[in-house]
């Protein structure tokens, strides 16, 4: 199981302040989106969380463990896949367990075990330019799950894929999410990808940056496939147009 908590968090640059009392909860098995404008302080909020930055005010915490400004505890992919093109997507995969300091055989072995469950086998002596976007968007998110089985921060990685593409990908992700027990905070600009993932919406919004709403979204999961025509959809649509 795990827990993580932001506390009160604060984050400025160059004096001026990007975010502000940021108060948010992701539960164990979770996937809660966190939804705003452009500029309005999300990728912060990651930085902070992951331990890539420091925040002026406030805390993280990981299982009750302070983690504040301190990396390697939680995994972090980034909108592109960013796999290194000179190596094979196994090799991608383990990079994660290399860095940590397991011997490449073992890397290689240990990531081996979730090509399968990934929707990847077959591809492990491949290299990126052979895959499609959707395949290399699965061998980054197994990359980073490989980081940290716990919890996953996820900014846009799904955006860059067309719309049938990233329609896959949402079923894939619940499925796999489902299957392996992880947690996810996920930021998009896409305010019905959130509404059709999440269990709770964070909504982001000001200058500096505040969490000034947040919706559960109580469809339960897997959502029907019509679930993005319903008259609930089109409510919590409003609901959140209404607040950005």
């Amino acid at each position: 199981m795990s827990e993580l908590i932001v506390e009160d968090v604060s984050f400025a640059y160059e004096k001026e302040n990007i975010i502000e009392d940021i108060q948010i909860e992701l539960h164990d098995h979770e996937l809660v989106s966190l939804l705003g404008a452009s500029g309005g302080g999300k990728t912060t909020l990651f930085h902070v969380i992951s331990g890539l930055a420091k925040p002026g005010k406030g805390r993280v915490l990981l299982d009750g463990k302070d983690i504040t400004g301190q990396p390697g505890h939680v995994s972090y992919m980034l909108q592109k896949d960013l796999l290194l093109p000179y190596r094979t997507i196994e090799d991608n995969v383990a990079l994660p367990m290399e860095i940590k300091g397991m011997k490449k055989k073992e890397a290689r072995k240990r990531a081996g075990e979730f090509f399968k469950e990934f929707g990847l086998e077959g591809t492990q002596k491949k290299y990126p330019r052979q895959l499609s976007g959707g395949m290399r968007q699965r061998a980054a998110l197994l990359r980073t799950y490989m980081f940290s089985k716990n919890v996953a921060l996820l900014d846009e990685p799904f955006s860059a894929l067309d719309t049938l593409t990233k329609h896959d990908m949402h079923e894939w992700y619940l499925k796999v999410m489902d299957k392996i027990k992880m947690s996810t905070l996920f930021i998009t600009h896409d305010i019905e990808e959130a509404i059709l993932l999440s269990d709770r919406i964070y909504l982001l919004t000001g200058k500096p940056g505040r969490i000034t709403e947040e919706i559960v979204i109580r469809e339960p999961k897997p959502r029907r496939k019509d679930f993005n025509l319903t008259r609930e959809f089109l409510e919590y649509k409003k609901r959140i147009l209404a607040k950005l």
